[in-house]
């Protein structure tokens, strides 16, 4: 199916233009230049007397969070009512004191005195008395976004303190995405603080289109058309400072901001030229090298997604993580179930339409693309290899391949033509020319 039309990309072009933007795909903006612009525009939105609650990503994406929190306090603090920082988990492990501490950039037990004024959450999911209903998307209207692959009610729920605020204000990173294309702006509200239904039907309607069709695709793809449609039900102001991070490091190319349409819009423009990498032939092997960032298999699964575009059909991706332990404590079920292709879980839906569909579709990116039919069973184009601290076990188990990780001979795999090593994989997507 076409991801979005014309009238989607000449309307994406537009709020492209509309938003305030410093950087750009070449550019590697310094602290002092990032401060100003957020000083710069948060002086001229209309916040003063008002509560406002910042929404934020947790620390699974390169951002240099500190810098942008403390230019945004600096700006609001004296000015606003209430100032209130939540963190954008989604379904992921909450952020204990020491880590969030790090988080935002200072010692344990130090937030009151690097940001005295201001509270922090943790989006906590798992607590049904977090969330407020804004009401529901009709099943017409989920079909017409959708292309007609879902036709369903959906109740969108979200963390009260979005909606008791009178504005919120996304701060958070743009990536490529293999859910809805590209990262950022509202989606720091659906899936970042907000309730399963929601969460299950966008992943959902992500897996059907499937990861290595909508990954690194720009413009408005059905999920990004969801996820507005929801945001549209949010009462509070929505603001959005939307930044194209370097990979790895805590340096900026860009930052935009306006809605999160606008803002998000011209990031993920620079984001296109400056997180996808090019190949010119499909490569046999990838080692992908994840980062400690990543601590479980749920969120170091990225290293697949943003690999998957460039092997060849019969080829591997290696996950090298030592340090990862375990395929998900927030998400058990994964286990239960193991990684299967799409069509496994679609021409056998009876059996598994009432589990949770955002775990369903986790299963697919990870597995990637495949068939599977009665007589032939489960036929899948490239192997997936767990080279980590997970048990053996516990991986076969899964579906998915087992490589002890200390016979992971990392200059060997370099030295190999047929292999491409990706450092700090996760953030950066590879394609085809």
């Amino acid at each position: 199916m076409s991801l979005f039309g014309d009238a989607a990309a000449e309307d994406f072009a537009t709020v492209t233009r509309r938003a305030a933007q410093i950087g750009g795909p070449e550019a590697v903006l310094g602290a002092d230049e990032v401060s100003a612009f957020v000083a710069e525009q948060l002086a001229g939105a209309d916040l003063d007397g008002r509560s406002v609650c910042v929404v934020v990503p947790d620390g699974t994406r390169s951002c240099p969070l500190p810098l942008l929190l403390s230019a945004v306090h600096r700006a609001l603090t004296g000015r606003v009512r209430k100032l209130t920082v939540l963190i954008a988990l989604g379904t992921h492990a909450a952020m204990g004191g020491r880590e969030l501490a790090a988080h935002l950039g200072c010692a344990e037990g130090e937030l009151a005195e690097r940001y005295p004024g201001m509270v922090v959450l943790n989006h906590a999911w798992w607590e049904p008395e977090t969330f407020a209903s804004l009401g529901t998307i009709p099943a017409d209207r989920v079909a017409e976004l959708s292309g007609g692959l879902l036709r369903q009610d959906v109740d969108v729920r979200l963390n009260r303190a979005v909606v008791e605020h009178d504005a919120v204000l996304v701060v958070g990173p743009v990536f490529p995405h293999e859910v809805v294309g590209f990262s950022g702006g509202n989606k720091y509200f659906f899936p970042g603080v907000a309730g399963a239904d929601i969460i299950d039907l966008s992943h959902w309607l992500g897996a059907l289109i499937t990861s290595s069709e909508i990954i690194g695709t720009l413009g408005i793809t059905p999920v990004r058309a969801l996820i507005n449609e929801a945001a549209a039900l949010i009462p509070s102001r929505r603001l959005a400072l939307c930044v194209v991070a370097q990979s790895g490091t805590g340096a900026l190319h860009a930052v935009s901001f306006g809605t999160p349409e606008d803002a998000w819009a011209a990031a993920a423009r620079v984001s296109a030229q400056t997180h996808v990498r090019y190949l010119d032939a499909p490569v046999r092997r990838v080692l992908s090298i994840m980062p400690t960032k990543y601590q479980d298999m749920w969120t170091a699964a990225k290293g697949f997604y943003k690999l998957e575009p460039v092997v060849a059909d019969g080829g591997e991706v290696i996950l090298y993580a030592p340090h990862v332990r375990e395929i998900s404590a927030m998400h058990p079920e994964i286990e239960r179930i193991g990684y299967h292709c799409r069509d496994y879980f679609t021409k056998q839906w009876d059996r598994f339409k009432h589990l949770h569909w955002g775990v369903l579709a986790h299963s697919t990116h990870l597995r990637g693309t495949g068939t599977w039919d009665e007589q032939l069973g489960e036929r899948l184009r490239v192997t997936v290899t767990l080279a980590t601290g997970i048990p053996e076990e516990t991986v076969r188990a899964a579906n998915l391949n087992y490589l002890d990780p200390s016979e992971v001979d990392v200059a060997a795999l370099r030295a190999d033509p047929d292999t491409l090593v990706v450092p700090d994989a996760g953030e950066v997507l590879f394609r085809l020319r």
